[in-house]
């Protein structure tokens, strides 16, 4: 099988993964966003070396607050609410909105800006895929079931093939991650290990190629 791939590495910020950060402070448990971190700075540099293009998305909202989702819907669960009275989450040009230093991106690579759950959602990512003629999405990130799996269902409807590391995502909600990573291998994409990844690769069972 030969692909044209580019690495995505989904919303790994401080906000979210960050001790300190605002899911840090909020109480929420980062443990499990904190444990891949090994497993997707390994297939970074692993996919860095291969010479295949690496993304960050970045989830930010304005100060203002005029992106937030609040703004758009009436009916929203109230998990998913942003009012930023309480939660001042990645908020542009702030260090919650970084990239964790763990995982620091390099200057050729390529940085989305979203607002919303898909990567793909009114941002460049596609114009960027389809100049460098990209073919396959490797996913990596948070959260499992919510931006991952997002932008995952619009990669395929849109044409790219998927491959997910399933242990280079990560969920709070357990149930949710281990049905978000079912569904993706039954009716999306190869679902994989990082590790039988890269064995795939250097045994040219995968082959990277470049447009």
């Amino acid at each position: 099988m030969e692909i044209n791939p580019v690495l995505l590495v989904v919303d790994m910020q401080n906000g979210f993964c960050g001790i300190g950060g605002s899911f840090d402070q909020f109480g929420f448990n980062i443990q499990p966003y904190r444990a891949i971190i090994p497993k997707v700075r390994r297939a970074i540099d692993y996919m860095r070396e291969k010479g295949a293009p690496i993304y960050y998305s970045k989830a930010i909202r304005e100060a203002s607050g005029i992106d937030l989702i609040d703004r758009v819907h009436k009916i929203i669960p109230d998990s998913r609410r942003e009012r930023l009275k309480k939660m001042h989450l990645c908020i542009r040009d702030t260090w919650d909105s970084d990239i964790i230093d763990e995982l620091t991106p390099e200057p050729e690579d390529y940085i989305v800006e979203k607002r919303r759950d898909s990567v793909f959602q009114d941002t460049e990512f596609e114009l960027w895929l389809k100049a460098l003629r990209a073919d396959t999405i490797v996913f990596t990130g948070i959260d499992t079931y919510v931006c991952v799996e997002s932008t995952i269902r619009d990669a395929f409807n849109k044409g790219y093939d998927v491959i997910l590391l399933k242990d280079s995502i990560a969920s709070r909600n357990t149930k949710h991650h281990e049905s978000t990573i079912e569904q993706i291998a039954e009716a999306y994409g190869i679902v994989l290990n990082s590790d039988d990844f890269i064995e795939m690769i250097e045994n040219k069972q995968i082959i990277l190629t470049k447009e």
